[in-house]
């Protein structure tokens, strides 16, 4: 196991846009520009962790593995866990040093959206930094339908972390939750407070982001639909503040309605840890 250099690592998320809505089986083309362009974003972003959200089809995660590693001489190890239900799918690249462990998808956590994305668990270590993360892709939409169907997803998530908290042995775990929550600070505010898990989370996402978006429109301005928490006890480890919105539009020389249709419609987060 190699040992890392600095006493930081970054930990990201970011939401691939793998959905084809032409064609749902088929996702991402493995040839396509838009692999080879996350690829190299990816390499510029250079995060020691990342969970990715809508992975299409499941075997995308290993052509971004292999593009990295051939072309920009990144490598990375994945692991990942099909969804019972869909063709999108949450995955977690993850460096030389990194240890993913333990890795399941948590039952009930699409809630009465019968169809939907379960979320997935982890337990994660770097250096001296141990954690459980939990990935999750929760129902879209903007109308009171979908919100009610997102409080069913949160309330479950919220129970299971609570339930963490009161479980020997990982009750001063750090707990990280992050991923397309789909849900707007300010205006779904029961969903929060659903996701919070009886005020267990910090969702740093809406407090330390200086940028307001995450999620590309057609048209308008951009919504910050997607969303990052720390557990608001034991989570020394994160660096208070650090929380950024990764400018990939920009490092690819993009405009970022080009991103959109050349990339993804979502721009990731990351994160800094104390690992020592």
């Amino acid at each position: 196991m190699s040992e890392f250099k600095h006493s930081l690592a970054r930990i990201a998320v970011w939401n691939l846009a793998g959905f084809n809505q032409h064609n749902p089986a088929v996702g991402i083309a493995p040839d396509s520009d838009r692999a080879k362009n996350q690829a190299e974003g990816l390499a510029l972003l250079d995060a020691e962790l990342v969970t990715l959200v809508e992975i299409s089809p499941v075997t995308h995660i290993d052509r971004l593995a292999t593009l990295l590693a051939d072309e920009y001489d990144v490598t990375y190890n994945r692991t990942i866990l099909q969804q019972p239900n869909g063709n999108i799918h949450i995955g977690f690249l993850h460096k030389e040093g990194v240890e993913v462990s333990n890795v399941q998808i948590i039952p009930g956590t699409e809630g009465d959206y019968r169809k939907g994305r379960q979320a997935v668990q982890a337990d994660i270590k770097i250096g001296k930094l141990r954690a459980i993360l939990i990935g999750v892709h929760l129902k879209s939409g903007r109308g009171h339908a979908e919100q009610q169907l997102r409080d069913s997803q949160c309330a479950v998530i919220g129970r299971h972390i609570a339930q963490l908290r009161q479980t020997p042995g990982l009750t001063h775990r750090m707990i990280l939750l992050m991923g397309d929550f789909n849900m707007i600070p300010g205006q779904d505010v029961s969903n929060f407070h659903h996701l919070g898990g009886d005020d267990l989370m910090d969702f740093v996402s809406c407090w330390d982001l200086q940028d307001r978006y995450s999620h590309i429109l057609d048209k308008g301005r951009a919504n910050l639909l997607d969303g990052f928490a720390v557990s608001r006890t034991y989570s020394t480890d994160y660096v208070r503040g650090s929380l950024r919105l990764f400018p990939m539009h920009w490092t690819l020389n993009l405009g970022r309605e080009t991103f959109k249709e050349e990339v993804s419609d979502h721009l990731p987060f990351v994160a800094s840890f104390r690992i020592f």
